[in-house]
């Protein structure tokens, strides 16, 4: 006689099913389908089965139906009712439920050497040989959207990191040192590397940094998150506000921090008045506990970093202190040749990166977007196309202030030098 009874999932058996399926499985792999799905499932009362003995559950079999298909999400059983036929009587008993329901064709996808592969073998199911299984999750549990929102954070475009055009030398630098060791985290726990926490982007005005975080959070696939001080000093006064924050940021799984102009909340203390030096220690604080967990990265920009208060740059709260500045020839003529492409013009992109030596890409992009209005505007009133030729873009150029001026240059090449950490 059988020793055990196979019958319908009832909604009293959930918590016995999900204790017999954290007791089940026998790979290194996780199953492809997570148990909140078979719990979705179960209590959408999607076919399902369990076996009980004596002592209650001891097995079940689990499945989603879409359309005239099914995937079977679980297959679970007690350590001591594996290898008994346990299995095969599970899957024989959900197989005829799907069946009867109109279901044509059932699909079940376990790592290798699982609980129930076996049994699905005994039941006549064929493995296609030849199959790769892809998969990308999201950034986001579902749990933290809600918060997320709340926030603030958005989540940056995955393509972002290849749209910033030029500045090859900067994404290279970046790349290696944030993006690598924090998408690839093994591999660098294997090599020794500490995993990056916070860093510190310096340059003049206009040379990308919000840009870049924005990249390394799209690249990352990361949630994106500004700190706004003059909103959380509105809200809560800077630096409870600041404590609080970082509080709830504690609660997320990934996501990037950005702080522009943190100058603002981490300028020198000296001779500063007490509610200053208060935000700049709450500040470090919240550093130090943000540094104290995976996943997450802290990312501060400013323009000039000799403001700063000494302490904020020790080594131990910011791993690296990268330079982005003005973009050299060769990057401004890959900027160039991107707008140009983007506009149909044809123009001298290498002509145009000598003409604006000490642009940034702010500045170049302004110059594209004021030659690409003007040809607009002149189709439109002519009726016909005008394409910008290298002189339009030169003649805007020459009436173009560039942000960085040469001192500005040289200040920045000091203060490279001085505080650079890469």
């Amino acid at each position: 006689m059988t020793e055990w009874r196979v019958r319908d999932y009832s909604q009293d058996d959930l918590e016995a099913v999900i204790r017999v399926d954290a007791e089940s499985s026998t790979a290194e792999e996780p199953p492809l389908f997570p148990l909140s799905d078979a719990v979705a499932a179960l209590q959408a009362l999607h076919p399902a089965v369990v076996a009980t003995a004596d002592e209650g559950v001891v097995g079940a079999a689990v499945s989603r139906v879409e359309g005239d298909r099914a995937w079977i999400l679980r297959i679970c059983m007690a350590p001591a009712w594996r290898q008994r036929g346990l299995g095969s009587d599970l899957i024989t008993a959900l197989e005829h439920r799907l069946f009867a329901s109109g279901v044509r064709a059932v699909h079940a996808v376990l790592p290798k050497g699982e609980t129930g592969a076996a049994a699905l073998y005994n039941c006549g199911f064929g493995a296609r040989s030849g199959m790769v299984v892809f998969e990308k999750r999201g950034p986001v549990t579902p749990q933290e959207i809600g918060m997320l929102s709340s926030l603030g954070a958005e989540l940056p475009h995955g393509g972002l990191w290849q749209k910033v055009a030029g500045m090859h030398r900067e994404k290279q630098l970046i790349e290696r040192r944030l993006v690598l060791p924090l998408a690839h985290p093994e591999l660098a726990a294997q090599h020794g590397v500490e995993l990056p926490r916070a860093v510190m982007l310096f340059g003049p005005p206009g040379t990308g940094k919000s840009t870049f975080a924005h990249a390394i959070a799209g690249r990352l696939g990361w949630p994106f998150l500004e700190l706004f001080p003059a909103r959380l000093a509105a809200e809560y006064g800077l630096a409870s506000g600041l404590s609080r924050r970082f509080d709830e940021i504690a609660q997320l799984d990934h996501v990037l921090v950005f702080i522009d102009e943190v100058e603002e909340v981490a300028g020198e203390r000296s001779g500063a008045d007490a509610t200053a030096v208060g935000v700049v220690n709450e500040l470090l604080k919240a550093i130090v506990r943000f540094r104290t967990q995976d996943g997450r990265l802290l990312v501060c920009a400013t323009n000039n970093v000799t403001t700063l208060d000494p302490a904020f740059l020790r080594h131990g709260r910011f791993d690296y202190v990268l330079p982005l500045g003005p973009p050299d020839h060769s990057a401004r003529t890959a900027l160039w040749k991107s707008y140009l492409t983007r506009a149909g013009a044809r123009a001298d992109s290498a002509a145009l990166s000598s003409a604006s030596e000490g642009f940034t890409p702010a500045d170049i992009a302004h110059v594209a977007r004021t030659v690409s209005q003007a040809q607009f505007e002149r189709t439109f009133d002519t009726g016909t196309q005008a394409l910008a030729t290298t002189d339009d873009y030169l003649a805007t150029i020459r009436d173009t202030q560039p942000t960085v001026s040469g001192a500005m240059a040289q200040e920045f090449a000091d203060q490279t030098e001085k505080f650079a950490r890469i």
